[in-house]
C-alpha cells in the first residue's frame, strides 16, 4: 500500500507527497525545473482530491491538538473524518456514560429514596439479563471504536500505543467476566469488570490522559513528601504512646483510653489530628491535667499541617505545572506538525504560472514550496472549525497582496486559532438626535453603573429585611394577628401584609393542586431577584478576575474532573465489595428519623450517636455520598472508628488509601491549577489597559494559558518527524 518516494534527493529542497495509493487511484506525475521557479504538476484528477482531503484532515488535527500518524489514502480519510465527527462522538460519549451508569441500577441496586438502613426499603432488582445485555451492547460499540482506531494507525503505530493494547485487554476481561455472570446466572460474588468501566472514560480523553501522565511523573517528588510526613507521624505516634501511658490519674488514663491504647489507635489518631479533624477532641484530656501536654499536639500540628503539607502543595505545584509544560508543549508540536503536512501536500495541488511576481520567483529560486490562495480557501471551506477563526483566516489570505504563500506565511495564519479574544463588545451606535445623545453620553458615565450598583445592593437589602420579618411574623402563634397588636406604624404595614399573604396562603392548596404554595413562590421570586446583585461583578476589577478565573476553571476542568470520576467510582466499586451489608440497622426501625432515643447510651462522638446510618456502601450511590463525606475530612476518625468496629481494623487502610488520592493529591493539584490560572489572568490583566479590558472578553485553555512559556518548534524537527511518518512519505 505505501508508495516509493516520487522525488530523489537530486531535488533539492522541493517537497512532494506520495500517499497510500489504494488500486483505484492513480498518483500524479511531476515535473520539476531545478534552475527556475516555475513548478508544474500534472495531477490526475483522483489524486487532485486526495490532496484536498489530506490537507482538511490535516488542518483538523492541527485545530485539535491530534496525532497526524494516520493513514492517508482516500478510504482511510473518509472513516477518520467519521470516527471523529459529531455524531459518532455523541454516540461514543453517550456508550461510555450508559457504561458508568449501569452501577446504579445493577445489583445492589440505588433506586431507592434513602440510604439510611433504618428505613430502606427493599430496592427493585433488574431481572437477570438485562443489564447485561446493555453491557453487551456497550461492549460491541467499544469493540467497534478500537477496530477503527486500530485500522486507522496501522499495525505498527498499533503495537507502540500502550492504550490501544490495554483498551483490547480490558475488553477481553471484561467479556469474559460478563460470559462467567451468565453462566452462574448473575448469582456471582464479584464482577471484575465493574471495576474496568472507568477505564473506558479515561482512554477516550488525550486531555485526561496528558494529565494522568503528569500525575504518574509528579509521584516520585510526592512520594518522597509522603515519606517525610510517615517519618513525622511515626515518631510522634511514639513519642504519644510514652508520654501518655497508662496510669492510675483519671484524665491521663482517659487519653491513653480513647486515644494511645495501642500503636494503630495512636497513629489514626495522630492522623486524624493531621487533618485538624479531631482537634481539639485529641488532647482535651490530657490538657485537663497540664497545660503543658498541649505543646506536644501543637508542636504535631504546626509541623505536620502548616509545614509539611504545605511543602507537599509547593512541590506538587511546581513540579506538575512543569510537566503539564512539556505535555502541552507537545500539543503545541502536534498542531505546527499537522499545518506543515497541510502545506506540504497542498505544494503537489498547485499549477503556478511562469508569470509570478519577483517576491514569489526570489523565493522560489531557493526552491522552497508555495501555495495557491486559491487553493488553499478552497480547503478551508471544508475544514470543521469556529466560524470567527475561519473569517479572519480568510481575511488575511484575502488580504494578501500575492497569489501564493510560503510555509512561514501559511503557518501565521493559524496564528487565530491562539487568539484568546472571544467576544468583542459592539461599538456605540450613533444617534442624530441631541436628546438621545445627551442620554448616552450619561448612561456611559461611570457614576451611572455607580447608581446601578447602589439599586441592586438596595434591592438585596431590602429583599433580606422583607425576608426576615416575614418569617418572624409566620413565627408567631397566632395567624390572625393584626395590626392592632402593634405600636409601631411600620411593623404595622408588615402586619398588614403578613395578613393579606396568610390568607391567600390558605387559600392556595399545594397538597391539592400540586403546585408551589403562595408562600413559596414568593420565595423562589426573592430567590432569583438577589441574582440582579451579580451585576456589580463586571464593574470592580478584582472582582471580575477571580469570577474569570472561576469560569475558565470550569471549562478546564472536564481533565481533572475526569479523572476525579475515575478515581470515585473505582473506590465505590471497591468499598461495595469490601464493606456491603457492613452496617447494620439498630433494633428500633419504626423510631423516628430525628429520634435519638436508641443512641442516648452510646458514646458522645460515635457513628450510631451522630446518627450516621446513611454513610454506607449498600449500594453505588451511598457509596459515592460516603466517600465525598471523607473527602471533605469533617469527622472522618467517625467512619475509620465504624467500620473498623463492623469490618476488620484492616479497613483503616481503604479510608486512608482514599484520603491520600482525593484530599492529598487530587485536591492540591486542583489548588495548583487555580493558582496557576489566577497568576496568569492576573499577569494579563496587567497588561492590558483598562479601555482594553472593557471591549474585550477573554477566555483561557489550558494551552493558551502556558503559550508564553513553550517554544516553537524548528523547521528541521518538523521536516524530521514528517519524514518520518508511517504513511505519507515525502522527499527533498
Amino acid at each position: 500500500m505505501e508508495s516509493e518516494p516520487l522525488l530523489t534527493p537530486a531535488l533539492g529542497r522541493s517537497w512532494c507527497a506520495s500517499p497510500d495509493f489504494g488500486s483505484q487511484e492513480r498518483p500524479r506525475t511531476c515535473s520539476y525545473s531545478t534552475t527556475a521557479a516555475a513548478v508544474d504538476c500534472h495531477l490526475e484528477p483522483d489524486a487532485d482530491d486526495l490532496y484536498m482531503k489530506q490537507a482538511v484532515v490535516f488542518i483538523e488535527d492541527a485545530i485539535q491538538y491530534r496525532s497526524i500518524d494516520h493513514r492517508v489514502d482516500a478510504t482511510s480519510l473518509r472513516l477518520y473524518r467519521w470516527y471523529y465527527s459529531g455524531i459518532y462522538q455523541w454516540i461514543l460519549n453517550v456508550t461510555i456514560f450508559v457504561s458508568l451508569a449501569l452501577a446504579f441500577i445493577e445489583k445492589p441496586s440505588s433506586l431507592t429514596t434513602t440510604s439510611d438502613v433504618r428505613y430502606r426499603g427493599v430496592a427493585w432488582q433488574p431481572p437477570c439479563g438485562l443489564t447485561e445485555s446493555i453491557e453487551m451492547l456497550t461492549f460491541l460499540i467499544f469493540l467497534a471504536d478500537v477496530s477503527m482506531k486500530s485500522y486507522l494507525i496501522g499495525c505498527d503505530e498499533f503495537m507502540k500505543n500502550k492504550w490501544l493494547m490495554a483498551y483490547i485487554l480490558v475488553l477481553t476481561v471484561s467479556f469474559a467476566d460478563w460470559m462467567a455472570s451468565l453462566c452462574m446466572l448473575c448469582k456471582e460474588s464479584i464482577r471484575v469488570r465493574r471495576i474496568f468501566r472507568p477505564f473506558f472514560l479515561l482512554q477516550n480523553s488525550s486531555l485526561m490522559k496528558k494529565t494522568l501522565k503528569c500525575i504518574k511523573r509528579t509521584l516520585p517528588e510526592i512520594a518522597s513528601v509522603l515519606l517525610l510526613l510517615a517519618l513525622h507521624l511515626c515518631l510522634f505516634t511514639m513519642f504519644g504512646m510514652l508520654l501518655f501511658a497508662r496510669e492510675k490519674d483519671s484524665l491521663i488514663d482517659k487519653e491513653w483510653m480513647g486515644f494511645f491504647q495501642n500503636l494503630p489507635n495512636s497513629m489514626t489518631s495522630l492522623l486524624v489530628l493531621l487533618t485538624t479533624a479531631n482537634n481539639p477532641d485529641v488532647m482535651i484530656p490530657a490538657y485537663s491535667k497540664n497545660r503543658a501536654y498541649s505543646l506536644f499536639f501543637i508542636v504535631f500540628t504546626v509541623i505536620g499541617s502548616l509545614f509539611l503539607m504545605n511543602l507537599l502543595t509547593a512541590i506538587i505545584y511546581n513540579q506538575f505545572r512543569g510537566y503539564l509544560v512539556k505535555s502541552v508543549q507537545a500539543s503545541l508540536l502536534r498542531r505546527r506538525l499537522g499545518i506543515r503536512a497541510a502545506f506540504e501536500v497542498l505544494c503537489c495541488h498547485r499549477d503556478v504560472p511562469g508569470q509570478i511576481n519577483k517576491e514569489v520567483t526570489g523565493q522560489a529560486s531557493d526552491q522552497m514550496g508555495c501555495v495557491r490562495s486559491e487553493t488553499f480557501l478552497k480547503v478551508l471551506e471544508k475544514v470543521k472549525m469556529d466560524s470567527f477563526c475561519k473569517l479572519a483566516i480568510i481575511q488575511n489570505v484575502k488580504s494578501s497582496s500575492c497569489g501564493v504563500m510560503s510555509s512561514d506565511h501559511f503557518q501565521k495564519l493559524f496564528d487565530e486559532l491562539d487568539r484568546d479574544a472571544v467576544r468583542e463588545h459592539p461599538p456605540r451606535p450613533v444617534y442624530q438626535s441631541v436628546f438621545l445623545q445627551k442620554v448616552q453620553s450619561a448612561c456611559s458615565h461611570c457614576y451611572f453603573d455607580y447608581l446601578g450598583n447602589l439599586v441592586a445592593f438596595a434591592n438585596l437589602i431590602s429583599i433580606c429585611v422583607l425576608e426576615i420579618a416575614t418569617i418572624a411574623l409566620y413565627s408567631f402563634p397566632h395567624p390572625g394577628w393584626s395590626s392592632q397588636h402593634c405600636s409601631i406604624p411600620w411593623w404595622k404595614e408588615v402586619a398588614a401584609v403578613h395578613n393579606t399573604v396568610h390568607k391567600a396562603a390558605l387559600i392556595w392548596k399545594p397538597d391539592m393542586l400540586g403546585l408551589l404554595s403562595l408562600w413559596e413562590m414568593v420565595r423562589l421570586i426573592n430567590m432569583f431577584i438577589v441574582f440582579r446583585f451579580l451585576r456589580i461583578i463586571p464593574n470592580m476589577a478584582m472582582m471580575a478576575l477571580v469570577a474569570g478565573t472561576l469560569v475558565d476553571l470550569v471549562k478546564n476542568l472536564r481533565a481533572f474532573a475526569g479523572i476525579l470520576v475515575v478515581v470515585y467510582y473505582s473506590f465505590a466499586i471497591i468499598g461495595i465489595e469490601l464493606f456491603q451489608g457492613a452496617v447494620q440497622p439498630p433494633g428500633n426501625k419504626s423510631a423516628d428519623i430525628n429520634s435519638t432515643t436508641d443512641n442516648l447510651t452510646s458514646q458522645c462522638g460515635t457513628f450510631e450517636q451522630l446518627q450516621y446510618w446513611p454513610n454506607n456502601f449498600d449500594d453505588f450511590a451511598a457509596a459515592l455520598v460516603t466517600l465525598w463525606n471523607v473527602m471533605v475530612v469533617n469527622n472522618w476518625q467517625v467512619f475509620l472508628d465504624a467500620f473498623s468496629r463492623y469490618t476488620t481494623p484492616w479497613s483503616k487502610l481503604y479510608f486512608v488509601a482514599w484520603w491520600l488520592i482525593s484530599s492529598v493529591i487530587w485536591i492540591n493539584l486542583f489548588v495548583a491549577l487555580i493558582l496557576e490560572n489566577f497568576i496568569h489572568k492576573w499577569d494579563r490583566s496587567q497588561r492590558h489597559s483598562l479601555t482594553e479590558s472593557q471591549h474585550y472578553e477573554y477566555h483561557m485553555t489550558v494551552q493558551l494559558m502556558f503559550r508564553e512559556d513553550l517554544e516553537e518548534p524548528t523547521e528541521e524537527e518538523l521536516m524530521d518527524r514528517l519524514h518520518h511518518h508511517p504513511h505519507l512519505h515525502l522527499s527533498r
